[in-house]
């Protein structure tokens, strides 16, 4: 069966359902930080936040689709090992991802919000950085317009986005690897399904134009993933 990559799809995965087993939602949280560590997504999430921040001794970082805060843990322990001062915020719609990362934190300071993240409000005090990991793909194209402007409107200093690169080599490579080495049924629905609802790069570059949001850095980075950052700094 031949696959048609040239459009996104949006199809639903199952995740996105609110009637899956949290033991399941659990495994499925399990093997995506063993994807994303071994596949150089944690790296991505790195470096997107080492170009937002080159010379601060401190930051405060807020991830919107948090999950169980694997992502955000990365990032407190590149941080640590070069002393900069941390804090961060967790935003998430599911109220068991949230409890798992109040249970598995122990990197410092943090606060976990249970609430869908358009419903959040920081006043004065925005966080230096939002950002987002294998998030904006659950989205359709208007949603994401809103998301990036809610990003311009609530980052203090920038925001970068980590998500997928719709290629037939990211599908067929995940469909495989997950089918043999995969336990979960949610990250063997879930992961090729969400190669086929990532993005090219001029899909990001109208989603950008749409928003009305400019000076924005797209950088393809391995395995398939885009980096969407902008600094509010004038460089």
């Amino acid at each position: 069966m031949i696959t048609d990559l040239s459009k996104r799809s949006y199809q639903k995965e199952l995740l996105d359902r609110d009637d899956i087993p949290f033991r399941d939602i659990q495994r499925n949280m399990h093997e995506l930080d063993i994807i994303n560590t071994w596949l150089g997504g944690h790296a991505i999430s790195i470096s997107g936040l080492r170009h937002l921040i080159p010379h601060r001794d401190q930051v405060s970082i807020c991830e919107i689709g948090c999950g169980g805060g694997d992502n955000l843990r990365a990032l407190v322990r590149w941080c640590r090992r070069r002393h900069i001062q941390v804090r961060v915020i967790g935003i998430d719609l599911n109220i068991h991802c949230i409890e798992v990362a109040k249970e598995r934190w122990q990197e410092g300071e943090a606060e976990w919000i249970h609430s869908d993240y358009r419903q959040v409000v920081f006043g004065q005090e925005k966080p230096d950085i939002i950002f987002s990991s294998l998030f904006c793909h659950h989205f359709t194209d208007e949603e994401l317009v809103s998301q990036l402007n809610w990003m311009e409107a609530n980052a203090g200093s920038g925001w970068f986005i980590n998500d997928l690169h719709r290629h037939f080599m990211a599908y067929h490579s995940i469909r495989w690897l997950t089918k043999w080495f995969s336990a979960s049924y949610l990250v063997k629905n879930d992961a090729p399904l969400s190669v086929l609802r990532g993005f090219t790069r001029q899909e990001w570059r109208e989603l950008l134009q749409q928003a009305g949001v400019d000076n924005c850095r797209i950088r393809w980075k391995w395995a398939f993933r885009w980096l969407i950052s902008k600094s509010f700094s004038v460089e």
